[in-house]
């Protein structure tokens, strides 16, 4: 919760003096010895802590979430394996996982979505990182529509909803093999474009590598590249740029 939320929580009595001295010994971040968590961030940069899961161990993942059950803070966990869910749900039951983006959700509060994100996808293959796209711009306050399956193999399907995706104030454009998708959309449209290489395609696609140096040396103006199947880093860009043409 924001600074004016806690304090109304006081005046109504909803949270007791004890529990607010409590909350704000852990005002800044909360130290637990392995890591240390950012309860200010939102306010510092309008959008909330993200924990990256990979790598991570299972217990300290669960401590972690654990620490922003208690204070009723949402939170997303990015590319968590099907076993540390198991374990974060094990201490926090209000925690959801989605297996296709590999995310975990524990939401406390819906915020009304705002302004259009349209994510768009060279192919099915490219499902996992769109979907981390999705849950995480959502997640972040933004509308969005998919636009699934549009590659540049078959024009057409991109062609027929493309006066669509031209509404949205940001585009995510996500593709691997030769990686053209971002280039083809940079031409027909006028927002700019969040391009993301996947590591989708056979040797020669140097597990995404070819993709990405495509996506650079594009010829379309206003495509903004990030790093590899990193939808996350897509969708917390766009959630910026949609939530400034929104707030204007």
């Amino acid at each position: 919760m924001n600074n004016k939320e806690f304090l109304e929580k006081i005046k109504n009595e909803e949270i007791s003096i004890n529990d607010g001295l409590l909350y704000l010994k852990e005002f800044n971040y909360k130290d637990l010895d392995f890591a240390k968590l950012d309860f200010q961030r939102k306010e510092r940069r309008g959008f909330g802590e993200t924990i990256f899961c990979e790598g991570k161990e299972d217990f300290a993942l669960a401590e972690i979430f654990k620490a922003f059950s208690e204070r009723k803070e949402s939170v997303i966990g990015t590319r968590a394996s099907l076993s540390q869910f198991e374990k974060v749900v094990s201490l926090v039951p209000e925690a959801s996982y989605n297996k296709t983006s590999r995310i975990i959700s524990l939401i406390y509060d819906q915020s009304e979505k705002i302004g259009n994100i349209a994510i768009c996808t060279g192919g099915t293959a490219d499902l996992r990182v769109a979907e981390e796209a999705r849950i995480t711009a959502e997640f972040f306050g933004a509308k969005v529509s998919k636009y699934y399956d549009v590659g540049v193999s078959g024009l057409h399907r991109l062609t027929s909803k493309i006066d669509e995706i031209s509404k949205a104030n940001v585009i995510i454009a996500i593709a691997g093999m030769e990686g053209a998708l971002p280039t083809v959309i940079g031409g027909l449209v006028n927002k700019p474009i969040i391009a993301v290489p996947t590591s989708v395609g056979y040797g020669a696609s140097f597990n995404g590598l070819s993709a990405l140096l495509t996506m650079l040396n594009t010829c379309a103006e206003g495509v903004n590249v990030v790093n590899i199947d990193n939808g996350y880093s897509a969708a917390y860009n766009a959630c910026q740029i949609n939530r400034l043409i929104e707030e204007r």
